[in-house]
């Protein structure tokens, strides 16, 4: 069979195959919908605790966002850049917003910071308790390979490795598929094409190498401080978790390289209509863990204290004279009855939702901009040495030629004092 014919049966199959699929994934989509529409619904109305609420709810929209962005590139595939793009950049704040949870859940970040230097004193004072004395310094302790091995002796130095790792992966994601899609108008990115002259398979390594970092140091996270977050289950939320971001990715890696090698039609249409398609279905499932997963229910009669209370109204107020007996006589009495009501933070839907997207996004703000000046600082030092050793050099050079000018003056001196 020639090549026109083997790309005209691929037409073939993807245009029979694309009203059943979009029928079909349509029906798992609005089940994804609904579910996670109304687990968020749940958690607005009962918004009992911010801190840990605010992230729950952005990691359940992961769903939402994953099964519409998909069912939209099925259905038209000139959309697929667009919804991959959305749902590229959806994916890293998701991430980020995960970790930003389990360190809520730990007290905040202060509190995780104390925890980690705990367990980095008992780590480090550990070999002394057994009487031996090759127990190097704490300096010692804070290299690369002991985040490998031993995380727990870097200390509060592992919250900031691992807070840059979650950020870096938000940031090089979204300036990643913005350059997809400037590389996609210049007719260059070449989607799925492992060719040395696009930038698909350039972009694809970084995305990949910066998102294992990414999960590494969220599992590096969760291996300190899994007993501390063991009333959450933290487990299942990992899995959960890390099933949407990481099975898609490698899921569109691996239809990508069965189509390069022709297990599968080589067609973009084909290519991209796959993937979406896979990620409607497996939004459903996901609905659906995330339901047991992120429930609602542990916030419902969440302990609030006084302090952080709200408004308190008086709605009804209601009057009524009595008769008290005091020996052998009625005496009258008036008896008020007052209906109050206290407002706990974040019951109303609207302020949940203010408190989301401001708080949060002030949150996300602040940590891009410091993760930012972590990146360049180093190369600002290097800048600086640089700088540094120039000016030594020309100082040195500067000193050089002012010893040889006095040298030769002293020369020229005795020859004329020899002279006279």
């Amino acid at each position: 069979m020639d090549y026109s014919a083997y790309l005209f049966m691929n037409g073939d199959i993807y245009r029979d195959l694309h009203l059943p699929a979009l029928i079909f994934a349509g029906c798992f989509v609005s089940v994804a919908l609904v579910l996670s529409l109304l687990l968020t619904f749940q958690h607005l109305r009962s918004y009992t605790n911010p801190p840990e609420q605010k992230w729950i709810v952005a990691v359940i929209f992961m769903v939402p966002v994953y099964a519409t962005e998909s069912i939209l590139s099925l259905w038209n595939a000139k959309l697929s850049l667009a919804c991959d793009i959305l749902r590229n950049c959806y994916e890293a704040f998701a991430l980020y917003a995960f970790g930003s949870y389990l360190i809520a859940c730990l007290g905040g970040e202060l509190e995780v910071l104390n925890l980690l230097e705990d367990e980095a004193d008992k780590q480090i004072n550990e070999p002394l308790l057994e009487g031996r004395k090759d127990n190097p310094a704490p300096s010692e302790q804070k290299t690369f390979r002991n985040f490998i091995l031993r995380p727990c002796v870097l200390g509060k130095d592992l919250f900031a490795i691992i807070k840059f790792g979650l950020v870096q992966y938000m940031i090089l994601k979204t300036l990643c598929a913005l350059l997809a899609f400037v590389l996609e108008l210049c007719g260059v990115y070449g989607d799925g094409e492992f060719k040395w002259y696009y930038g698909y398979p350039y972009i694809t390594i970084i995305l990949n190498f910066s998102q294992m970092w990414a999960l590494y140091c969220l599992v590096q996270f969760y291996n300190v401080t899994h007993r501390k977050l063991e009333p959450i289950k933290p487990l299942a939320k990992f899995i959960s978790f890390k099933a949407i971001v990481f099975a898609t990715w490698w899921q569109g890696v691996g239809i990508v390289l069965l189509c390069t090698f022709r297990v599968l039609p080589k067609e973009g249409k084909f290519q991209t209509g796959l993937q979406d398609f896979m990620i409607c279905i497996e939004m459903a499932i996901a609905a659906i863990a995330h339901i047991f997963v992120f429930s609602a229910k542990p916030y419902r009669h969440y302990f609030v204290p006084a302090s952080h209370y709200g408004e308190v109204t008086t709605h009804q107020e209601t009057k009524a004279m009595v008769n008290i007996e005091e020996g052998d006589k009625d005496k009258p009495a008036l008896l008020e009855k007052k209906e109050t009501e206290v407002k706990a933070p974040g019951t109303n839907i609207k302020e949940s939702v203010q408190d989301i997207v401001v708080g949060g996004g002030q949150k996300v703000v602040k940590d891009v901009v410091l993760t930012i000046n972590q990146a360049i600082e180093p190369v600002h030092e290097g800048m600086t040495k640089i700088q540094e050793t120039f000016h030594q050099i020309s100082v040195s050079d500067e000193t050089k030629d002012e010893t040889e000018v006095k040298v030769e003056e002293h020369e020229q001196n005795i020859t004329t004092e020899h002279e006279v």
